[in-house]
């Protein structure tokens, strides 16, 4: 027993790695996982406590607890079935395509994450880079909403920044679960983006057995009562404009709404800017037809060093507006009565035109569409800024809250201060694309009119 046994020095290192896993496994691990997740329930209390509508429990799930409900759910599994049927593959292969499949799209929500990193990352980027302005919405008819629905956030998409926005936003009244494109499945923002609650889809994947396993998880979630955020259009407007609803999410909810099983209400919303931080590369795509488009790193880094230059100096005076609107909540259930068949077309429909009604008014849109009609000097200007300011009255779009005279000052020094018009208030040929892409977002107020 007590001899001396030699070990070649690699054969002792992986003796003494397996002691370690296997201590660290029965000892340590549950000790640090029960430290946290106490931790992490007593975060989720306190945030219960003050939310409007608390976290739901199906987003509390483990991870891994949801992926294992999720492939193998029946109707998943019969996707399976049928996929290594026509694939002529063995079911237990297929049944690992759908399991990473599960792990792409389920996320990791992490309350502590979203409630301090989150929340505060996104408060001070917005109110760093705009004049944040809420429309008016009946916080008392939220809380009015059964506590039970499902409640959707339906969102036109027109920046990047509408992610940090709107989570920003409606941070006091919920968490929210957003769909987020592949743009994002880069490490290590894709971790970020699971901890913050999002999953991620393939916007144009024409697989049946993936598009199962999306479809189930959606269903599990608004089923669960997750409060949920989507982009009808499928992506970044390139026009401006709000574009046709893109109907993949919304027919996976509409289809398996049971009018005796969860209420589903759907908020528009519509959000529009000032400035957009990405207009130039969104309108360039428009014009090549390539709705994938990455900003070159230098141009990229050259923006972020010049904005920071500003801010050094004290030269920056925000992006101007960033305004979000809540339009009509639109009740599934209600909506549903006395229809027959797949109504999620209508539904689709429907919830745009309520985004459009809902558009707000900017100052950099607003004088954008005069400038482009034509205008002589700055009292004509003034005038015709006037007369559509007077044609909005009568409707119910939000209008600008300042004066006349300090809307057109500060939309004229923001065009003026990135080379869109002259001194003379004429257009420039290159630059009529970037203010017919502003003019667009509130086109839809003058055209119902």
């Amino acid at each position: 027993m007590m001899q001396t046994v030699q070990l070649p020095l690699w054969l002792l290192i992986l003796i003494v790695l397996f002691a370690a896993v296997t201590f660290a496994s029965h000892f340590l691990f549950p000790s640090v996982l029960w430290f946290f997740r106490r931790r992490a329930e007593r975060v989720i209390a306190k945030v219960n406590a003050r939310l409007l509508r608390p976290i739901e429990p199906f987003k509390l799930a483990r991870r891994h607890d949801m992926i294992q409900r999720l492939i193998y759910d029946a109707e998943v599994v019969q996707e399976v079935v049928e996929y290594a049927r026509t694939e002529g593959i063995p079911e237990n292969v297929a049944f690992e395509k759908a399991r990473s499949y599960a792990r792409e799209i389920v996320p990791s929500f992490s309350a502590t994450a979203y409630f301090t990193f989150g929340t505060r990352l996104t408060r001070w980027l917005s109110r760093s880079l705009y004049r944040i302005r809420l429309g008016a919405f009946d916080r008392a008819k939220l809380e009015g909403m059964n506590p039970d629905a499902a409640i959707i956030f339906v969102m036109n998409h027109r920046s990047n920044m509408d992610y940090m926005l709107v989570t920003y936003l409606v941070s006091r009244a919920s968490a929210l679960s957003y769909a987020v494109g592949e743009w994002a499945r880069v490490w290590p923002l894709s971790a970020v983006i699971r901890m913050m609650g999002a999953y991620f889809i393939r916007r144009k994947s024409r697989g049946a057995l993936y598009r199962k396993v999306l479809a189930r998880y959606v269903q599990m979630a608004t089923a669960g009562g997750v409060t949920q955020a989507v982009f009808p259009e499928g992506g970044l407007s390139l026009t401006g404009a709000v574009a046709e609803p893109r109907l993949g999410l919304l027919n996976y909810i509409v289809s398996d709404f049971k009018p005796d099983g969860r209420e589903v209400i759907f908020v528009p919303v519509a959000l529009n800017y000032d400035r957009v931080l990405e207009d130039k590369f969104l309108i360039a795509a428009d014009k090549s037809g390539v709705r994938r488009f990455r900003p070159p790193l230098a141009t990229v880094c050259r923006a972020v060093l010049a904005h920071l230059w500003q801010r050094v100096t004290g030269r920056f005076d925000k992006f101007g507006t960033a305004f979000v609107n809540f339009g009509e909540p639109l009740s599934l259930g209600e909506f549903m009565q006395g229809h027959k068949g797949d109504q999620t077309e209508a539904v689709g429909h429907e919830l745009m035109a309520r985004i459009r009604r809902a558009m707000p008014v900017l100052p950099v849109p607003l004088i954008a569409r005069v400038l482009l009609a034509g205008v002589v000097d700055a009292d004509d200007l003034r005038a015709k800024v006037q007369a559509e300011l007077s044609l909005l009255a009568s409707t119910d779009a939000p209008l600008p809250r300042r004066g006349l005279d300090k809307v057109i000052e500060d939309a004229l020094k923001r065009l003026r201060e990135r080379g869109l018009i002259s001194d003379d208030l004429q257009v420039p040929a290159e630059s009529h694309d970037v203010l017919a892409f502003y003019a667009a977002s509130i086109a839809p107020h003058f055209d119902a009119d």
